[in-house]
C-alpha cells in the first residue's frame, strides 16, 4: 500500500507540472479567442450601407430639385414683358436654383466617395450620416439668404459654417472607420498603407472647410472675394486637375501623389463613381420633377364649386374645358420628363463604370430637367398669340435642348474610355452604336428644330411646341426602324459593294480601335 500511495503522489505531482506548462498556452489561446470574438462581435453589429445610401440619395435629390419651386411659381402680369421679368426677377431665382443644385450635388459626390471607402456601417456611423444630411438639406436656405441679401454677411457666414461642420463630420466618419478596419472596403483592409490612405482622404476632405473658413473671413473684409472663393469650392476638383496637368507639362513628366494612390479620392476625370448611386440620384430627380407637375395641376386647376355653379350652370365638364391648355401642357411635360428618364435609363443600361466627368455632365442635365416645371408654367401662363407666349415656348425649348445635350455629352465622354465604361454593343462600331446615338440625339435635334420653327411661325408657337412634346413618344416607338432604314440607305449610297458578310460579329467588337485612338 505504501508503494502504491507513493506512486500516486508522484503521478499527481507530474500532472500538476504538466498543468503549469499548459497554462500559459491556454491563457494565450483564450486571449486570441477573445480578440477574435471581439472583432466578430464588431463585424456582426454592422450592417450593409445600401439602405442608408438609398435614403441619403433620395433626400439629396429632393432638396436639390425642390429649389425650382420658387422659380416655377413666379407670377407674371399679362402686360409685363417676359424678357424684362427674367432680367429683373427670374435671374436671381434661377441663379439661386442652379448654384444650389451644383452645391448640393458637390456634397452628394463627396458622400459617394466617402462611402466607397466605408462599405459597412454601424449605429454610430448611421447617426453621424443623419447629422451630415441635416446640414446638407439646410444649405439651400442659407444660399437663399445669400441671394436675397447679397450685401449682408449673415447668409454667407451661415453657409460657410454649415459646410465646415459637414467637413468635420465627414472627417470624423473617416477617423471612426479607420479605427474599425472591418468597416472599410476590401482593398483598403488588405492594404499595408492604411495610414497613408487615411491621411490622404482627410487632406482632400478638409480642403473645402478650410476654403470656406477663408471665405467667411473675407466676407467681413471684402465680400466679392468670398463669393469667388465659394465658386472655386464648387469647381475645385477640376481646377485642381488642370493645375496638376499644367504642372506635369511644365516639369516634363507625370506627377503622381504616391505609388499607392487612393482610387476614390483623385481629381482625375476618369475617377470612378458608384453607378448605382448615380442612377438612384437621377431617378429621384426625375421622379420629383414629374411629381411637381401634378402638384401644380392639383393646386391651380381644380375649379371652385361656387364658380362652377354660378358661371357654368353646375356643369363640371364645361368648367374643366377652361383648363384645356393646362392639361395639354401637363401631359406634354410629363411625356418629356418620362422620355428623358427613358433615354437616361437606356444609356446607363450599357454603362459599365461611371466616371467623375460623366457625373458632371449628368449633374448639368439634371439641373435642366429640374427646370421643366418652369417650362410647364410658362407655356400656359400668357395669352395666346402674345409675344410673351413665343418667348416662353422658346425658353422651354432651350431647357429641353440642354437637358438632352448633356445626356449626349455623357455618352461621348464614355466613348473616349469605352473599353472601361461601355458595353461592347454600344461602342464605336457596335451593333447598337447607331441606335444609341439616335436615341440620345433625338431630343436635342427636335428641341432645336422646334425653336427654329417657332421663330419662323411665331403665330403657331404653342401648337408647334405641344405637337413636338406629344409627337416625340411616337418617334421613339419607330426609332429603331428609322435607324435601320437610314443605315441601309447610307450603305446603298456610299458602300454598294458591301454586304452583310463583311460585318464584324459581336465577339470581335472588342478588337476595334477605341474612339479616342481614332480621334488621335
Amino acid at each position: 500500500m505504501g508503494e502504491n500511495d507513493e506512486s500516486e503522489i508522484i503521478e499527481h505531482h507530474d500532472d500538476e507540472e504538466m498543468e503549469k506548462i499548459r497554462t500559459p498556452r491556454n491563457h494565450s489561446h483564450s486571449f486570441l479567442e477573445s480578440v477574435t470574438s471581439s472583432e466578430n462581435h464588431g463585424y456582426s453589429s454592422t450592417q450593409s450601407s445600401h439602405r442608408l445610401l438609398a435614403y441619403s440619395d433620395a433626400l439629396i435629390s429632393i432638396i436639390a430639385t425642390v429649389m425650382i419651386l420658387p422659380v416655377a411659381h413666379t407670377k407674371f402680369q399679362d402686360n409685363e414683358e417676359l424678357k424684362q421679368s427674367i432680367r429683373t426677377l427670374l435671374t436671381t431665382k434661377v441663379a439661386v436654383y442652379l448654384m444650389t443644385f451644383l452645391i448640393v450635388t458637390v456634397a452628394w459626390a463627396a458622400h459617394i466617395r466617402l462611402f466607397q471607402v466605408i462599405e459597412r456601417i454601424d449605429d454610430t456611423l448611421a447617426l453621424l450620416n443623419l447629422a451630415c444630411m441635416m446640414l446638407i438639406t439646410f444649405l439651400p436656405y442659407t444660399f437663399s439668404l445669400m441671394a436675397t441679401f447679397p450685401n449682408d454677411t449673415l447668409g454667407i457666414l451661415l453657409f460657410c459654417a454649415c459646410v465646415m461642420v459637414i467637413g468635420l463630420i465627414q472627417a470624423l466618419i473617416v477617423l471612426y472607420g479607420f479605427g474599425r478596419p472591418f468597416l472599410l472596403n476590401d482593398q483598403i483592409q488588405m492594404s499595408e498603407n492604411q495610414a497613408y490612405y487615411k491621411r490622404r482622404i482627410l487632406e482632400v476632405i478638409m480642403r473645402v472647410p478650410i476654403m470656406c473658413l477663408f471665405a467667411s473671413i473675407f466676407s467681413i473684409i471684402f465680400m466679392p472675394l468670398s463669393y469667388v472663393i465659394l465658386a472655386v469650392v464648387i469647381f475645385l476638383p477640376y481646377i485642381s486637375q488642370c493645375l496638376k496637368w499644367i504642372r506635369s507639362k511644365a516639369i516634363g513628366g507625370q506627377v503622381e501623389d504616391s505609388p499607392d494612390s487612393v482610387p476614390f479620392y483623385t481629381y482625375h476625370p476618369s475617377e470612378p463613381l458608384s453607378k448605382e448611386r448615380v442612377e438612384a440620384f437621377s431617378d429621384g430627380v426625375y421622379a420629383i420633377v414629374a411629381t411637381l407637375l401634378i402638384l401644380d395641376i392639383c393646386e391651380d386647376n381644380v375649379p371652385d364649386p361656387s364658380v362652377v355653379k354660378k358661371e357654368f350652370g353646375d356643369n363640371l365638364i364645361v368648367a374643366l374645358q377652361e383648363y384645356g391648355p393646362e392639361y395639354l401642357a401637363y401631359f406634354g411635360s410629363f411625356a418629356t420628363v418620362g422620355l428623358l428618364w427613358f433615354v437616361h435609363h437606356s444609356l446607363f443600361l450599357h454603362v459599365i463604370k461611371a466616371t467623375r466627368l460623366m457625373g458632371l455632365f449628368n449633374t448639368f442635365s439634371l439641373a435642366f430637367v429640374g427646370g421643366l416645371p418652369l417650362a410647364y408654367q410658362l407655356t400656359h401662363e400668357f395669352p395666346k398669340g402674345s409675344r410673351n407666349e413665343l418667348e416662353a415656348v422658346q425658353i422651354s425649348c432651350v431647357i429641353i435642348f440642354f437637358a438632352g445635350l448633356f445626356q449626349l455629352a455623357m455618352w461621348v465622354t464614355a466613348l473616349f474610355t469605352e473599353r472601361e465604361t461601355l458595353h461592347p454593343y454600344v461602342r464605336y462600331g457596335g451593333r447598337e452604336h447607331a441606335f444609341m446615338l439616335a436615341k440620345l440625339s433625338l431630343y436635342p435635334c427636335v428641341a432645336l428644330g422646334t425653336f427654329v420653327f417657332t421663330c419662323i411661325l411665331s403665330r403657331f408657337s404653342t401648337s408647334i411646341f405641344h405637337m413636338m412634346e406629344i409627337g416625340v413618344p411616337f418617334a421613339f416607338l419607330i426609332l429603331r426602324l428609322l435607324v435601320r432604314v437610314a443605315l441601309a440607305l447610307i450603305r446603298w449610297l456610299f458602300c454598294p459593294a458591301r454586304n452583310d458578310s463583311d460585318s464584324v460579329p459581336v465577339e470581335d467588337e472588342d478588337s476595334r480601335l477605341p474612339i479616342n485612338d481614332i480621334v488621335t
